[in-house]
């Protein structure tokens, strides 16, 4: 008989005791903290770079060395888990967790926050992927909705809230305090995982069987891969030397990695999942759905505060719309799963989103937050729909001694995802605002009375102030200048939200290939 995700200590009993799930709680907490903390710092940034002294370019450094770090330690955790048992592995990496949280709270210049940054990404990508192998691990196939459902509210409500609560925490406390967050709940979660767990002894002969060169090329091909994505736009692409050398070294490590992991005989990740067809096609959607989970999260705010002068505090106001209601609706999505064809609500989900997106494609210079809350909203109702019942697609028929490659690779591809989205939203955003203002600049003549009238009304608006007369012209000369550089990059976030909308409608083609099964279905069932 193949084993199965179902645990050997619950052995397909629906009852669950009530230490496991003080153990799963724990662990769910930890990775809605990591993920937290991918997003939380974004509008605080001015504040951190100010008080560190750090430029923009440099700035940026802060988020994408705990991204990198990340996206490293997420396809190792599975293998890792195994080798230094999985209670010890949570517990060691949520303290160092916690200490590189407080300790970038007393970062006294970038260096050190770069660093510190880098340590806390390192242990907290190790709790994303963990809380996903708990869940598959502790709970019966029965109970495994309720499972999904909770590591949906980490992985989609934490960046939806993450702008907003580092916003109100910088404005009210500072910008140490978004880091500081993490102390309360880290020892919470470890208590929980203390006492929950029971103690397994490590398995420390697997170090020497390692898939050391599988693992170096991983290490150097995502990092390197990351960083382009992250680093790409702001350096003008293969224009910039290191941009170039990075995407090439890139493109020969994750070759290597490839050839490496199909023709090892013990990988530490198992690629191969990626042929099982429900979880290779629920990782296309996975990539498409942190392309829209964080290049949204990316992209208005940088709308609100760029546009409507937005400070950080009110963008995250508009941004709970993108989450709270997620809260509501995530019960109801576990109740569904049982009467509904998984599928079809995922399909409502593709539609639900690709719709909320649309709705933005319309934006004016005057959109602000009572135009937006619909769409919003709209988003919010719609993330659950894909998010619980394709978590639970795409590991019904994985075997349970793949649970932790199957996590590892799920959520790297989402990560992975996100920070493609990113980058590609922030190329788009300054190609198209390049292009949207050459063609408004084209159609605005000089001589043309409508212009002619701007302008004397522009004129008009400056002349009050203490300034030579000849240089009315100039000055309204200007401000045209700026309101057609206003109307370019409104139609240039216009643009990315189409192209969010098309790609979820894109993923939605998959569905129609997904093969149907039950919540309750595991591996044995399909064989």
């Amino acid at each position: 008989m193949t084993s199965t995700l179902t645990p050997n200590n619950v052995q397909n009993k629906d009852n669950v005791p009530l230490k496991a799930w003080i153990g799963i709680y724990g662990a769910m907490l930890g990775a809605f903290m990591a993920v937290l903390d991918i997003q939380i710092t974004n509008s605080s940034l001015k504040d951190i770079q100010g008080a560190l002294g750090a430029s923009l370019d440099e700035g940026s450094w802060i988020s994408t060395a705990y991204l990198v770090a990340e996206i490293i330690v997420i396809p190792l955790t599975g293998w890792l888990s195994k080798v230094f048992s999985i209670k010890k592995y949570i517990m060691v990496n949520a303290i160092l967790f916690t200490i590189f949280s407080m300790l970038c709270g007393q970062a006294w210049d970038l260096t050190s926050m770069i660093i510190f940054r880098a340590c806390q990404g390192f242990t907290g990508g190790v709790l994303i992927p963990m809380a996903f192998t708990v869940m598959l691990t502790k709970l019966p196939p029965s109970k495994r909705p309720i499972g999904m459902a909770l590591f949906t509210i980490t992985a989609t409500f934490a960046p939806a809230i993450g702008p907003s609560l580092g916003g109100y925490l910088t404005d009210n406390y500072g910008w140490q305090y978004i880091f500081y967050l993490n102390i309360l709940p880290g020892i919470i979660m470890l208590a929980c995982i203390f006492f929950a767990f029971d103690a397994e002894p490590m398995r420390l002969d697997l170090l020497k069987k390692g898939d050391w060169l599988g693992i170096l090329f991983m290490a150097i091909g995502m990092s390197s891969l990351e960083i382009v994505l992250e680093e790409g736009n702001r350096k003008d692409w293969f224009g910039n030397e290191l941009i170039l050398n990075l995407a090439i070294l890139a493109f020969i490590s994750l070759t290597l990695f490839f050839i490496i992991e199909f023709t090892v005989k013990n990988p530490f990740i198992n690629l191969r999942l990626l042929s099982n067809r429900n979880f290779g096609l629920a990782g296309i959607v996975n990539v498409v759905m942190g392309l829209g989970l964080y290049g949204s999260v990316f992209i208005l705010p940088l709308y609100l505060g760029q546009i409507q002068g937005y400070s950080s505090l009110q963008i995250g106001e508009v941004m709970m719309w993108a989450g709270i209601p997620q809260l509501f609706m995530i019960p109801i999505i576990v109740m569904l799963m049982n009467k509904m064809d998984m599928r079809l609500m995922i399909g409502i989900g593709v539609a639900t989103l690709a719709t909320s997106f649309f709705m933005n494609t319309t934006m004016n210079h005057d959109t602000g937050r009572d135009q937006l809350v619909i769409s919003l909203a709209l988003r919010s109702f719609g993330q659950p729909f894909i998010f619980v019942p394709l978590s639970s697609l795409s590991v019904a028929t994985i075997e349970a001694s793949q649970a932790g490659s199957a996590s590892g690779l799920y959520n790297m591809m989402r990560n992975l995802g996100g920070s493609i989205g990113i980058a590609m939203l922030s190329t788009l955003l300054t190609v198209r605002e390049q292009l949207h203002s050459e063609r408004i600049g084209e159609s605005v003549s000089i001589y043309a009375p409508q212009t002619r009238q701007a302008l004397q009304a522009m004129a008009g608006m400056v002349s009050h102030k203490n300034i030579h007369a000849f240089e009315y012209g100039n000055q309204a000369i200007q401000m045209l200048g700026g309101t057609v550089k206003r109307e370019a990059f409104v139609m240039a976030f216009n643009d990315c939200f189409y192209v969010m909308g098309l790609a979820f409608i894109l993923s939605g083609f998959t569905i129609f290939f997904f093969k149907k099964v039950s919540p309750k279905t595991t591996a044995s069932d399909m064989h």
